[in-house]
């Protein structure tokens, strides 16, 4: 164990990793297999026990890395819709984005925000945003808010594991990991309840037009002939 935590100190120490965790974040905005979220928080927990990466510069970096990458998912919408690519019509996706249009459509600044903190989610809900001609300046400004929530947040989770195991670089990242997945899960939990409630309310509401229409209709079948009648 001693020497696994040698190595990991090698590792974080050397001043290319916030930089990495930049590249990886971007990456992640569009590609989702990329752990970006387990790369900052593993470098969070190793720095309570090595005291390295820098925080602050880990924070930064992983903020910049998100804004960028989400801010290209959007472009990647804005400008070449949602069918173009074989992996936009995958079943997955395709409820994916079926469920960001229905989020954005209704609460647009709590679902960009959320989506931050679940893989597949972002991608859907900046991809929709972008597509469905969602204003460029507000969508900038809400993914400087969700980058530096998610990038501090994630640092955080990684902070609390090391302190939780402190003195064992590996036991705290892979601990703040598995938090940070389970948060994500959460989250996505919490969306797809929203989302699934929204669904029935709609339907709900849309059944009601649809009974209060057809009195109505009925009134104007029956008054026609009498109307005709009497000229």
């Amino acid at each position: 164990m001693d020497t696994v935590n040698a190595f990991i100190a090698s590792v974080v120490s050397t001043p290319w990793v916030p930089f990495v965790i930049a590249l990886a974040v971007l990456v992640d905005a569009f590609f989702p297999p990329v752990p970006s979220e387990s790369l900052v928080i593993a470098a969070a927990a190793a720095a309570v026990s090595v005291g390295q990466p820098d925080l602050v510069l880990v924070v930064l970096c992983a903020a910049v890395g998100a804004i960028i990458g989400d801010n290209l998912t959007f472009t990647i919408g804005r400008s070449v819709g949602l069918e173009r690519f074989a992996w936009m019509r995958r079943r997955r996706m395709r409820a994916a984005l079926n469920s960001a249009g229905r989020g954005i459509a209704r609460r647009p600044a709590v679902f960009l925000m959320s989506a931050r903190y679940i893989p597949v989610g972002r991608v859907a809900v900046n991809l929709v945003a972008g597509a469905s001609g969602f204003p460029r300046r507000k969508f900038f400004l809400l993914s400087i808010v969700a980058g530096v929530t998610w990038a501090s947040y994630s640092v955080a989770i990684g902070l609390l594991a090391g302190h939780l195991l402190h003195g064992n670089a590996l036991l705290g990242m892979l601990v703040g990991i598995a938090g940070g997945v389970l948060s994500g899960l959460i989250v996505d939990l919490v969306m797809r309840l929203l989302a699934r409630r929204s669904a029935r309310s709609t339907a709900v509401g849309t059944r009601s037009h649809d009974v209060e229409e057809a009195p109505a209709e009925s009134l104007r079948a029956t008054s026609e002939p009498e109307c005709i009648g009497a000229e």
